[in-house]
This record gives structure tokens, C-alpha cells and sequence, in this order.
């Protein structure tokens, strides 16, 4: 494709109902839009500035009026769009909440089993989607880990590295990540004890309502020597529709992460890299690593 795509995110968005014989079935939202006559997935353009997740989960709460859970990524598609290259990033997305109404852009929305969903469609790309999101785990957890945010120079700071706080922009990175890992439904947060570690992880803490609970073996201090008992911790934390983040330091994150995916037989998408401020989303299914997904700083 050429080059200035346009990009746009969306989502399969997804809930668990009752079926005839008594057990849940997973069904999909799909959306009419009156303008194209055609059934879609929830999806569109990105504001300015936006990341792509942001703008997935804003287009899915414009057009079906839901809140969302993310779960995996379901990856891109790629098409053109009145003579421009178009990308469109998916996650899939669990329903927590909230009530459709219509509108012009959108005016019906039903929810169906993903096979009856597949027949309806309109655009054979998103009877792809579906097919990809059939064959996706949906009953996830996530392990968000992220580097901590900036917190000046070592060499400057004159006390014990341990004590070296969030200079400013660490601050905002910090408060900015808030938003993304809230995507995410947090009930545990673990954080490396140094203060720098811990000052990261607090706003999203003040914002979900939890404590950060040191744990030592994520630490550059305690992690060589202790690999196996560090990667046995990061498998163990959360359950299945929740997420958790844990707060290390750039020493810890590229190895965890690699030992993570020789143990798995996992092919990171991207090169391993841990930016201050940065977030790995790792998405685990039976307790083994089906996705991986790196987040920039966003400041």
C-alpha cells in the first residue's frame, strides 16, 4: 500500500449469553449503518493523536454505547478506501456495561452467536474478523507489565538509587498511562520497590482503588539468581477476565520477556524493548502466553 494511510481502530465486541440448552455462548455485536446500508463491526477514523486503542474503544462506545474490557488483539485490515490506503487495527472486547441508542451513524445494533453474525455481515474482510475471533480465546487475562516512568539521572541523583523519585516528566508519564492500563480491568498491582517503581504504579492505584504491593523479585536487585521463581510469580498473578500490572526496571523486562516466550513457544511481534513509561500487554490463555503487544510511552 502506499504511503499516508488512512487508520482506524475498532473492536469485536463480545459478551457471554444463554443459550437454548442452558450453557453461555459467546455473542458479537454487529452495527447497521443506515448511511452505507450495510452490518458492520464497530469501527473508525482516528482523532488526532490518538493511538489506535484509544480510538477503538471510543468508536466502540460511540456506536454501541458499551464499555469494554480489552482483550487480544485480532490484528489489521487492510483495504482501500475512495482511492487511499485504509487500516483498521481490531481487539476483541468484552460488554461490561451500558445500553444502546440509536442514531444516524448507527441505528440498529444485535447481538448474535458469531455464526449467525457471519451470515449477516456485509463485507467479506469482516466475516475474516470473525472467523479470526471464533478461533481466539476470549476467557483471557492480562499481565501488564511496564517499565517505570522517568526518573532523572542515575548520576545525579546523590542518595541511595533505591530513593530516586519521578523527576517531572515521569510524573506525566506516569498519570498518562493511567488511562491505558484502566482498559484493562486492574485488580492487582505488584511493583519493583524502588521508589521510582512504586511512584508509577500509585496514580493508577489512587484512580481503580487498590494498593501496590512490593514484590522484590521483579527488581534488577533480586531478579538474576531468581529467573525461574520471577517468571513463575508473573504466570501466577490474576485470573481469567482481569488484568494485573506489575512495575519492573529496564534490567528485568527484555529477559523475563524472552524467557517468557522460549518457555511458550512465542514469537514476539516486535523487538523487545522497554521504554520508561512504556507498557508490555501480554495476554495469557490456560496459563500460557497467546499475545503480546507493546505500548509506547505516551508522553
Amino acid at each position: 500500500m502506499s504511503s499516508n494511510p488512512i487508520r482506524a481502530a475498532g473492536g469485536v465486541l463480545w459478551r457471554l449469553a444463554a443459550s437454548a440448552n442452558g450453557d453461555n455462548e459467546v455473542e458479537v455485536a454487529i452495527i447497521h449503518r443506515p448511511r452505507y446500508d450495510d452490518w458492520s463491526m464497530p469501527k473508525g477514523k482516528l482523532n488526532p493523536g490518538e493511538i489506535e486503542l484509544e480510538g477503538a474503544v471510543r468508536e466502540i462506545a460511540e456506536e454501541t454505547g458499551y464499555r469494554v474490557t480489552v482483550g487480544p488483539p485480532l490484528g489489521a485490515v487492510e483495504y482501500e478506501k475512495l482511492g487511499r490506503p485504509k487500516i483498521v487495527r481490531y481487539w476483541a472486547m468484552r460488554a461490561e456495561g451500558g445500553m444502546f441508542v440509536p442514531s444516524r451513524e448507527v441505528d440498529e445494533l444485535r447481538w448474535l452467536p458469531v455464526d449467525e453474525a457471519m451470515g449477516l455481515i456485509t463485507q467479506p474482510r469482516d466475516v475474516s474478523l470473525l472467523k479470526q475471533f471464533a478461533e481466539t480465546p476470549v476467557l483471557t487475562k492480562a499481565v501488564l507489565l511496564m517499565r517505570h516512568a522517568s526518573a532523572g539521572s542515575r548520576s545525579d541523583w546523590k542518595g541511595d538509587d533505591a530513593d530516586r523519585p519521578l523527576d517531572s516528566a515521569g510524573r506525566d508519564q506516569a498519570e498518562a498511562m493511567v488511562w491505558l492500563l484502566c482498559r484493562f480491568d486492574v485488580r492487582e498491582i505488584h511493583s519493583a520497590p524502588p521508589v521510582r517503581c512504586t511512584e508509577t504504579a500509585a496514580p493508577l492505584a489512587v484512580a481503580v482503588g487498590l494498593s501496590v504491593r512490593e514484590e522484590p523479585l521483579i527488581s534488577e536487585d533480586s531478579y538474576y539468581g531468581r529467573e525461574r521463581d520471577a517468571l513463575e510469580f508473573l504466570r501466577s498473578v490474576g485470573t481469567a477476565g482481569t488484568g494485573t500490572v506489575l512495575c519492573s526496571q529496564g534490567g528485568v523486562i527484555p529477559d523475563i520477556l524472552r524467557r517468557l516466550g522460549k518457555a511458550d513457544g512465542y514469537d514476539y511481534p516486535e523487538p523487545i524493548v522497554a521504554k520508561k513509561g512504556s507498557v508490555w500487554s501480554l495476554t495469557f490463555a490456560d496459563d500460557k502466553l497467546y499475545a503480546a503487544e507493546y505500548f509506547p510511552p505516551l508522553t
